[in-house]
């Protein structure tokens, strides 16, 4: 299977977890959220390291990489809750899905990867799509200041930053499964202390439908997390980083299908998809 196709195959789990995961904030909160998605991630490839790869043997170097990325997880996922809490969802999507340019940047600057002009354009394309799709206009919070922003720009940043580390990584050991499960423990073990300490609106409810929701949520992310890194085994970061960026183009569309009524088609919804669709397409063409 190639890269594109598994990055393709990525984008629609990470699809499934926000869907699931959406579903279930109906009935209890986002702390609720990113601990069972983030204890279902764990257990999902916990259970893939140990019946299909074992723990094998790996470079200190490849290990201290993806210890790295566990802890970016954990701040790429409170900067996220930040900004949406902060700034409104209609402002801190579109700039955390901005991360296609910062890797594409990254790994033209410092890995070395080539990318030509339908690659470019077609990376373009796609978060210019991506930021049409997730631009719901509402009212800012009543705390709203300018300056929130930072906190999904820096959350799109670091999802950047993360594409070519995980590149990296796996060019010194390439063990996708292992190394997909290193990234989820770390991660659940970094959101406990906050977890700990939060409280008020942010606290835990544990209801059953919720916490089923968010468990498929986190095996779909585990899913995703895991065909990513299996598309970078052999895909250069600028041809994974903006095709796993469709995300919200198949969130929309399993939320059309499966939640009618829960999201609402407008002309710019349309040109965004077309833009994603045409941009991928540019990018599989390009490469």
């Amino acid at each position: 299977m190639s890269s594109e196709v598994t990055a393709l195959l990525a984008a629609v789990s990470f699809a499934l977890f926000a869907v699931y995961g959406w579903s279930g904030l109906r009935y209890s909160t986002p702390l609720t959220a990113t601990l069972v998605s983030l204890a279902a991630r764990t257990l999902t490839l916990g259970a893939a390291v140990l019946f299909f790869s074992g723990v094998p043997g790996f470079a200190t170097k490849a290990l201290l990489v993806f210890v790295l990325l566990g802890v970016m997880q954990t701040g790429i996922s409170l900067l996220t809750f930040i900004g949406l809490q902060k700034i409104g969802t209609s402002r801190s999507q579109p700039l955390r899905n901005s991360y296609p340019l910062w890797s594409a940047a990254i790994a033209i600057a410092l890995m070395g990867e080539r990318a030509g002009i339908a690659v470019l354009l077609g990376t373009l394309l796609v978060v210019a799509g991506v930021v049409m799709i997730s631009w719901k206009p509402e009212a800012a919070p009543p705390s709203y200041r300018w300056w929130h922003v930072v906190y999904s720009m820096v959350a799109g940043f670091l999802a950047g930053v993360a594409f070519p580390l995980r590149r990296y990584g796996l060019t010194i050991t390439n063990e996708p499964v292992f190394f997909s499960f290193v990234v989820a423990i770390v991660s659940l073990v970094g959101a406990i202390p906050y977890t700990i300490w939060t409280g008020g609106e942010r606290k835990l409810i544990w209801h059953r439908r919720a916490t089923i929701d968010f468990f498929l949520s986190g095996a779909f992310e585990a899913l995703g997390a895991l065909l990513t890194l299996m598309a970078l085994t052999t895909g250069r970061v600028v041809i994974v980083s903006p095709i796993v960026a469709t995300t919200p183009l198949f969130s929309l569309l399993i939320s059309m299908v499966f939640l009618r009524g829960k999201e609402k088609v407008t002309a710019i919804t349309i040109l965004g998809t077309l833009a994603v669709v045409v941009g991928t397409i540019a990018i599989a063409l390009g490469r």
